[in-house]
């Protein structure tokens, strides 16, 4: 018999720097919720507990829909361009080195719309929790990755309903 101790755990490749360069951009969206982004942390494989991206936003585009995050913690870092925050009713404009965070369970939609005529770029990182539940505030959805779903916040039920609860 072993012990715990003597088995090896499962290793994660080892690997070194990679360049933001030579990362390829990848597209994603649709419509209005168009951009790129250069996922840096998948050159690294799964599992990760944090990623990291450099996202591109061009001219009247919007980053994704407005939402929020249950689990998770999202921060954002502009470094080329502007772009205005939107974060529940206010506004912000935000310009190279401007920061901002969204810690998990801060219940106002986020989400940030080029404006200008000219492309902007920003670094995002964010918790990838695999139990994440993301809340769509201008559509009323929720998000369970868990189920890799999503939801109308709208058909809500009661907590008996469909249950069989008379003996």
């Amino acid at each position: 018999m072993t012990s715990s101790n003597d088995e090896k755990s499962p290793s994660l490749e080892v690997r070194g720097p990679v360049s933001v360069e030579e990362t390829p951009w990848q597209e994603w969206g649709r419509g209005r919720f168009m951009g790129r982004v250069r996922h840096l942390t998948e050159q690294y494989g799964r599992p990760y507990h944090v990623g990291v991206l450099i996202e591109e936003l061009q001219p009247g585009k919007h980053s994704c829909p407005a939402h929020y995050h249950l689990f998770e913690e999202e921060h954002v870092l502009l470094l080329e361009g502007a772009v205005t925050l939107r974060l529940g009713d206010k506004r912000y404009p935000m310009k190279p080195g401007d920061y901002v965070c969204f810690p998990a369970g801060q219940r106002e939609g986020h989400c940030l719309i080029n404006e200008t005529d000219a492309p902007a770029k920003y670094l995002v990182i964010g918790e990838h929790n695999p139990n994440e539940v993301a809340v769509y505030t201008d559509s009323n959805k929720i998000m369970v990755r868990a189920f890799k779903e999503i939801y109308d916040k709208g058909a809500t039920k009661d907590y008996w309903d469909g249950e069989a609860i008379d003996d």
